[in-house]
């Protein structure tokens, strides 16, 4: 299969993941979108990655992993919080946190 068409697939889920963050209002599918978006920049990484012959792309893809693991602890402990406080986990409730 041909690579570039790895790029047409990242570009496609990047795209669904960018209008899910922009028109969704729940926290968790924003969070879930946001989490599409990096995974489809991994993929084009390890697209680039396998054009050029060399391993930047999959290094830099395991470096993404690593700060999306990372995302996922902070993001969700923040859901949780505002969860708790708000009994719901829509993203306008979190602008009421303000003091």
């Amino acid at each position: 299969m041909n690579p570039v068409n790895y790029l047409y697939l990242a570009a496609l889920l990047f795209t669904i993941g960018a209008a899910g963050v922009l028109i969704r209002r729940n926290a968790i599918v924003v969070f879930m979108c946001v989490e599409l978006m990096l995974n489809a920049c991994n993929l084009a990484f390890v697209a680039f990655s396998r054009m050029h012959g060399n391993l930047d792309g999959q290094i830099f893809a395991f470096f993404t992993m690593v700060v999306a693991a990372a995302e996922v602890v902070v993001g969700l402990a923040i859901i949780v919080s505002v969860f708790r406080a708000r009994h719901s986990a829509s993203v306008d409730d979190v602008s009421l946190m303000k003091l």
